[in-house]
Formats: C-alpha cells, sequence, structure tokens
C-alpha cells in the first residue's frame, strides 16, 4: 500500500488517492511521511493530496478526518517522538476544504506560530505562516492575534520566510501591512512556490506585487459600506 500511494502521490493522481483513502482510512497516515519527502515536489503533492483525501472521507466518516488532525497535531509536539516538520501544512490544506466541519481547528491552526517554542521556530516558521495564509480569510479574525508575528517574519533573513509572510498578508486582506513596506517590491530573494502540482521558484518582490494585486481590505472601507 505505501508504494502505491507514494506512485499516486509522485504523479499527482489526486482523485485516485481519494478513492483509495474512502475505503481504508490508513491512506491518511500513509500520507503523512510523504510530507516530509527530501523531493519538494513529492512533499507539497503529499500535502495537497491529504487535503482532497480528508475531504472525501470526510463526507461519510468525518470522525477519522477529525481523528488524523488530532493526530497531526500530536506530531507537532516533541513528545511525539517524530516531529512532523509540514504538519502545520497539511491541518490548514484539510481545514480549507472542509471548514463547516473543522473550522474550530482554525484559531488552533493560526496561533501555533505564538504558542512554539522560540529554538523551534526555525524550522516551523514558514510552515505556519503558510498554514495562516491558506485559510486565508477563515482565518482572518484569528489571525489579528499573531499578525506582529507573521510581519516581523518580513525582516527574517531566510527569503522563503520573507516571500511566504508577504503572501500571506496578501491572503488575509492587510493591505495596510503590506503597503507600508514598498521597499519588499525590490527583494530579490528566492522563494519556492507550489502552484498547480509544480514547485516554482519565484522572487520576493513579485510576490509582494500579486499580494497587493489581489488583496481585499480586512474591513471595507468607509465609501464602500
Amino acid at each position: 500500500m505505501k508504494r502505491v500511494v507514494r506512485a499516486l502521490v509522485e504523479e499527482r493522481r489526486l482523485d485516485e488517492v481519494a478513492a483509495l483513502a474512502e475505503t481504508n482510512t490508513r491512506v491518511l497516515g500513509l500520507l503523512v511521511p510523504l510530507t516530509f519527502d527530501p523531493d519538494t515536489r513529492v512533499a507539497w503533492r503529499a500535502v495537497e493530496a491529504m487535503g482532497v483525501a480528508a475531504e472525501r472521507v470526510a463526507g461519510a466518516d468525518p470522525g477519522a478526518v477529525r481523528e488524523h488532525l488530532r493526530r497531526l497535531f500530536w506530531l507537532l509536539s516533541e513528545e511525539s517522538g517524530g516531529i512532523c516538520w509540514r504538519a502545520p501544512e497539511a491541518m490548514a490544506e484539510i481545514v480549507s476544504r472542509c471548514p463547516e466541519l473543522f473550522g474550530d481547528y482554525v484559531p488552533v491552526i493560526v496561533h501555533l506560530i505564538a504558542e512554539t517554542a522560540e529554538e523551534d521556530l526555525a524550522h516551523f516558521r514558514r510552515g505556519m505562516i503558510w498554514a495562516i495564509g491558506r485559510l486565508g480569510p477563515l482565518a482572518r479574525q484569528d489571525a489579528s492575534d499573531v499578525l506582529e508575528s507573521v510581519t516581523s517574519a518580513l525582516e527574517d533573513s531566510d527569503a522563503q520566510v520573507r516571500g511566504v509572510a508577504v503572501w500571506c498578508l496578501g491572503r488575509l486582506g492587510r493591505v495596510a501591512e503590506l503597503a507600508v513596506r514598498p521597499d519588499l517590491a525590490h527583494d530579490q530573494g528566492t522563494v519556492e512556490v507550489y502552484e498547480e502540482g509544480e514547485v516554482l521558484r519565484t522572487r520576493v518582490g513579485r510576490l509582494y506585487e500579486r499580494a497587493l494585486e489581489g488583496a481585499v481590505p480586512e474591513e471595507p472601507s468607509a465609501a464602500t459600506r
């Protein structure tokens, strides 16, 4: 089964992964180790596949998906004995696809960045910020509590972290926080983004431009009310 699931993920045959998960919810667990595969494309496809599969399983057995979310959360702890670096991304992917069933996990995911020990943030920061961005509008209210953690990432020495923070703020509609940082338009740092099944390379500056183009203010302006 492991080899079958891996082959399907590698080829991005997501519907087939979901069909397998419908008949055997163990497939959700088999996707977890693939999320930290050395091949970044495989890792991201596994995150995506987990969301698609969880959505399909939740239609008949939401309890199984909720248990899987609990396990992912536990894998973030040192007590698990095997920390899953992409657990925040996987949790957000599932919840974003099934907010009506698992919306109570939105604040849990959003607040991870504030509740993680400083020494562990180097590993988790980019993933936790990506998770907030993936939740997007679902996370806008809760994200106010961790906004400083996201905006401070714009100063990170790692271009990947800066780029994800820019993207996240755009998804949250935080136009004001982006508008006061026009310097980011000239940031030449290289960032990897996952789009349409592929890992692409772009610049922080380009993500900044795209975020401003697509960002919607968190609150409507007085003129539009």
